[in-house]
């Protein structure tokens, strides 16, 4: 099958047979597992016993074999196996006399390289962009670019509008004035980084949620480590900013504009629960076994709380800095103290919760897998408090039920990575993309400052992320892990946000060397996508019969295609100016 080897262990000792067990190298202090038992050999006939098991070729694995006789462990070996390759681990005895054992690992047949098809794909994607360079060159040539522009009469669709979850727009978007007002003094577009930067974040998770061709390093990892791709919610923080501030400069009231934050909270769960979240294949609707917690869910709320946050506490004057503020590197962040305060308490309260609370059968401040990680010690742990207060208060039918720990660490518990307690660190998250769509706001068309302190947030959350993980995977203080949306995650991947959106916003809208295409027509349109690409998940044209189920290749082909449609769909929607707003 897809991600593994075969193994044939041959046992040529006489006298005892043999018991193989693997640890993979993902799973943090795991118990080994038995794979199978090997007959010892027939010393009359000179046959040795022999077994064929099935090893995993994603991660390294670490095989102990131990003899039947006294369980004595006769030899460990570490190896990474390839995918689809033909291995043979020989057993015997060099010396009789001193009963010394040998274990040797042979190759029988080559692996296949399972990479290839990234490559293609990355040589294809990279033909396209070089035609599509060449293609622009041309309609740089006058008579070029008058025949294409006659023959296609494109119409202009750059006018400002607002985009879901509260986009960046030069416009009044409660006003019904069709003439477009510039939150600028100069005028100038809209920032296409912004979208651009959404948009480059949308197609990620959707390649991602679509299966990433099946790699192992596109999945999400099995609990504490790699950072996934996913910054929509730090963006969606960053247009709530300079949302809010284009509805509040032109004298829309603050009631009207809670009533509308409100109604947008209410359509994102909405859609969370009755939309996207069931799977109708299964059958009806059921509340029995209705997941409460979801990405929409998730975002709805959070957008709630942050949008409010800064409703509730924007002051007049602030972002244009003319308000006085006693230290000059701190005038984007003192006249927002009380958001400040009020994150921390959210923070503190996340802390408490995580450390403090007493959960039955596991160790306070447990932020393992459970399961036969920490050596099977906490089984029925998996998430510790997070996800013992999912459990009471919504219920274990009513979170999910496959987590992505339950494959390496065997988990048995349901856990929700969407669930109540990092929800907590969700709005620290998007409050502190709201900072960076502040800076924008602050330092209005300087570029070179807001530059810089992006830069300085990035330098900050990346010394805060190497002191609360000590710079390793497992044993730092609060490790980096998406299930639990641990603060080292946030501080982590608000990071890697800040240097991504100052590289966007220098190459889109500073020097203007690349116009965000193609990810800026999804991050137009990002709730529809993201929509979308769940609802019509198992259809064709995103989804169709394979040949052969157990290729990289045709599963990398298919995420590849549905997520490119996808792309396409939104030129055609942003073509035709139609955009779905919540």
């Amino acid at each position: 099958r897809m991600d593994q080897a075969l193994l044939l262990v041959r046992n040529e000792l006489p006298a005892q047979g043999l018991r193989l067990a693997a640890r993979s190298g993902s799973c943090h202090q795991c118990l080994y597992q038995l794979l199978a038992f090997v007959p010892p050999s027939n010393g009359s006939l000179r046959e040795p016993g022999t077994v064929a098991v099935m090893v995993d070729t994603q991660h390294p694995l670490t095989l102990l074999l131990n003899g039947s006789v006294g369980d004595r462990e006769l030899c460990k070996i570490q190896y990474h196996f390839g995918e689809f390759g033909n291995y043979s681990l020989v057993v015997k005895t060099l010396s009789t006399s001193t009963k010394t054992v040998s274990c040797d690992l042979v190759i029988n047949e080559g692996p296949i390289n399972s990479y290839l098809p990234i490559l293609f794909a990355f040589l294809v994607y990279m033909g396209i962009l070089a035609i599509l360079i060449v293609g622009r060159l041309f309609m740089k040539i006058d008579p070029v670019r008058n025949w294409v522009y006659k023959k296609l009469n494109p119409r202009e669709t750059d006018r400002l509008i607002n985009s879901e979850l509260g986009s960046p727009n030069t416009t009044d978007s409660v006003s019904s004035d069709p003439t477009p007002r510039l939150w600028s003094t100069a005028s100038r577009q809209r920032l296409r980084s912004l979208d651009t930067f959404r948009g480059l974040s949308l197609i990620i998770m959707v390649f991602v949620n679509y299966g990433g061709g099946k790699y192992w390093f596109f999945k999400h990892e099995s609990w504490n480590g790699k950072v996934q791709l996913r910054r929509f919610v730090f963006i969606m923080g960053t247009s709530i900013s300079l949302s809010l501030s284009s509805m509040l400069r032109w004298e829309s009231s603050k009631r009207k504009v809670l009533g509308k934050i409100l109604w947008r909270s209410f359509l994102l769960i909405l859609l969370g629960i009755i939309v996207v979240n069931p799977n109708y294949c299964l059958g009806p609707l059921s509340w029995d076994n209705l997941r409460i917690p979801g990405v929409l869910q998730r975002l709805g709320f959070t957008y709630l709380v942050v949008a409010a946050l800064e409703l509730l506490f924007t002051r007049t004057g602030a972002e244009s800095g003319t308000l006085e503020s006693p230290c000059p590197a701190l005038q984007d962040i003192l006249p927002y103290w009380p958001q400040w305060i009020f994150i921390l308490m959210l923070e503190l309260i996340w802390l408490c919760l995580t450390f403090l609370l007493p959960v039955p059968g596991c160790p306070r401040g447990y932020l393992g897998p459970g399961g036969i990680g920490d050596f099977g010690n906490y089984p029925n742990c998996t998430g510790g408090a997070a996800g013992y207060i999912d459990r009471l208060l919504l219920g274990e039918k009513h979170i999910y039920q496959h987590p992505s720990s339950s494959v390496i660490y065997q988990t048995t518990m349901p856990y929700d990575p969407e669930g109540i307690l990092g929800t907590i660190n969700t709005i620290f998250m998007a409050f502190l993309g709201l900072q960076a769509g502040k800076i924008i706001l602050f330092y209005k068309d300087q570029h070179k400052q807001i530059m810089s302190r992006f830069f300085m947030w990035s330098i900050v959350m990346g010394i805060i992320s190497a002191v609360l993980t000590k710079c390793s995977k497992e044993e730092g203080f609060i490790p980096v892990n998406k299930n639990l949306w641990s603060i080292s995650y946030v501080t982590t991947m608000s990071c890697f946000a800040f240097i991504l959106l100052l590289l966007i916003y220098y190459l889109v809208d500073v020097k203007r060397l690349w116009s965000g295409a193609p990810f800026f027509y999804p991050g137009m349109n990002s709730i529809l996508v993201y929509t979308g690409h769940e609802v019509f998940e198992n259809y064709f044209p995103f989804k169709w019969k394979m040949q052969d189920s157990q290729s990289h290749a045709e599963h990398l082909t298919q995420n590849l295609t549905a997520t490119t449609l996808w792309v396409i769909i939104s030129y055609l929607l942003y073509r035709k100016r139609i955009f779905w707003k919540i």
